[in-house]
């Protein structure tokens, strides 16, 4: 060992997660250490959020300039630079890096190690020839793409989100394996910006939203020329003269330039040697309580590394149930009934809280069911974007219990339900909201209101209003 190190917190990992630890415990006065091997920021800066947002908006400004005769607007067919598409994308990342990086950390107080870190006891991790001995360590070291084990796959060069921000020339004919939010967005934004698209999917389409929802999505999508396989699992994968070649179900056959594969992630534990720390994993993940907590109680773990839900704004929200534990010795635990998620595709999808079923599956025959469409939403008209609508999920007495919306903007709409949730708010709350005129926003105050419309004009308010025009 070149080196030894004592201090309060230990942190493994420089992505969302880690970060947001580090940077809470150094700013509570906590001697802070953080190993980062790879770059800072982790996947959501460099391969994951940040770049494929960037490349959806190319992808809507190109949407915007092809459609602006829907408005009156003459225009020619968008002309698009590929390359200078992909120029932009690391641009946004490099105006975002200097918050993530080493400097900033440092600056603050942290010490940055450049080096992967594996344990050597309960309370001590060793890397890049220097050991730490912490009073907490906390495990944030991320995931990595799933490649299914599928014939051929590893001889092909399968393209991964860790590698697709890398590409300079346009793909002809780009194949996507997995319907989840990254293919899907994927799908989306490779089309409109000139590929033609193939999105193969083992099962449903986002699997974890509402069907309906995603099913006038999926219509949305086909509309634009992305062909769309569902229940489709691969089967063999292989390069020839046409291209890449892949083969799925009982004979289906598709041929594409590229190959993404979009199949989920996996939690990066190898490198660790948790065993010497006595904690507990799976191949999903590292085990842990409802405080984050390891089997070993002086180790907690977080964000992608133990496994679901792998969203950047759950890793947040992680880091501050870490920081309450670890340093205040506060019993906070995870709760996440009103965790949201976005696939961020036009139009956007968000939920948050239960789907149907599942809210069937809990409490049965109690559920009700309310809707409202973008088609009587006069601010999507104004902007010819009615495809989508708003569907909440309640019990009997209008406790929400979760929302799903299809709409523009759908993840700037989803909070306010996410809210409800997290307060135990009823559906009342809602119609005594006052929306402005016209906005996006009027969809979840037609919503509620659509769950009193059946009482309120029901005969018995009529027979009150007619006795009370009795009286003087």
């Amino acid at each position: 060992m070149s080196g030894a190190i004592e201090c309060d917190v230990c942190v493994i990992g420089a992505g969302a997660a880690g970060l947001s630890v580090a940077v809470g415990a150094v700013q509570l006065g906590a001697r802070t250490v953080l190993f980062e091997k790879g770059a800072m920021g982790g996947d959501c800066l460099n391969y994951g959020c940040v770049p494929s947002k960037a490349l959806l908006a190319a992808a809507h400004a190109a949407q915007t300039v092809a459609q602006a005769q829907r408005y009156g607007i003459r225009s020619s067919a968008p002309e698009g630079d590929f390359a200078a598409v992909m120029r932009r994308v690391h641009e946004v990342i490099g105006q975002i890096a200097p918050h993530d990086s080493v400097e900033r950390l440092e600056k603050l107080g942290v010490r940055v190690l450049g080096a992967s870190a594996r344990f050597t006891g309960r309370n001590e991790v060793v890397g890049g020839g220097i050991s730490v001995r912490a009073r907490r360590i906390v495990i944030a070291a991320g995931s990595a793409a799933v490649i299914p084990p599928v014939r051929g796959i590893d001889e092909i060069g399968a393209l991964t989100n860790e590698t697709l921000f890398s590409l300079n020339q346009r793909p002809e004919h780009l194949l996507i394996v997995g319907g989840g939010p990254v293919g899907v967005e994927m799908a989306q934004a490779f089309r409109r910006l000139g590929s033609a698209v193939t999105l193969l999917q083992r099962g449903r389409l986002l699997p974890r939203d509402e069907p309906e929802l995603v099913d006038m999505l999926s219509g949305r999508l086909a509309s634009e020329g992305i062909s769309i396989h569902q229940d489709a699992e691969i089967t063999e994968v292989s390069r020839g003269a046409r291209g890449v070649v892949a083969r799925y179900g009982s004979g289906g056959e598709v041929v594409g330039s590229h190959l993404l594969v979009a199949a989920g992630r996996q939690p990066r534990l190898a490198e660790l040697a948790l065993e010497r720390a006595g904690v507990e994993y799976t191949s999903g993940g590292i085990r842990v309580d409802a405080r984050l907590r390891t089997t070993n109680r002086q180790v907690f773990a977080l964000g992608d590394v133990i496994g679901a839900p792998q969203f950047t704004h759950a890793a947040g929200y992680q880091a501050g149930i870490v920081i309450r534990n670890a340093l205040f010795r506060l019993p906070a635990k995870v709760d996440y009934r009103a965790l949201p998620w976005v696939t961020y595709c036009d139009p956007e999808l968000a939920q948050v809280g239960l789907t149907e079923v599942q809210a069937r599956e809990r409490f049965g025959a109690a559920v009700r069911v309310v809707r409202a469409s973008l088609e009587n939403n006069d601010r999507a008209r104004t902007q010819g974007q009615t495809v989508g609508g708003i569907k909440v999920v309640t019990d009997r007495r209008g406790s929400i219990l979760g929302a799903g919306i299809l709409g523009p903007q759908a993840g700037e709409l989803i909070p306010v339900w996410g809210l409800a949730i997290s307060q135990g708010l009823r559906l009342s709350a809602l119609t005594n909201l006052i929306v402005p005129y016209p906005t996006l926003g009027e969809i979840s105050k037609a919503a509620a209101s659509a769950f009193y419309g059946p009482k309120l004009f029901s005969p018995w308010p009529r027979r009150l209003v007619r006795l009370l025009r009795t009286l003087p």
